[in-house]
């Protein structure tokens, strides 16, 4: 079984772009791996990101948590 974890990469406004940021789920095992090593993570709503900062800080994605609540009704 895959274990899902949330992880975003900076601040919640993009300077870039001017849109929000968001905490994605992604495999803990990829996000411990990108922490460490800088290797990009997918997350599961298909974002690529490399786990930089505290997820806790950024809303949650809203296509990963409609995804991963689809996924744990599956679950059960």
């Amino acid at each position: 079984m895959t274990s899902v974890t949330e992880d975003t990469q900076s601040e919640t406004i993009d300077e870039n772009t001017g849109q929000q940021r968001f905490a994605h789920y992604a495999n803990s095992v990829s996000v411990t791996e990108g922490y460490i090593t800088g290797k990009s993570v997918v997350a599961i709503c298909g974002k690529v990101f490399v786990p930089t900062r505290d997820p806790n800080k950024f809303p949650v994605c809203p296509i990963c948590k409609e995804l991963a609540e689809a996924l744990m009704l599956g679950t059960e």
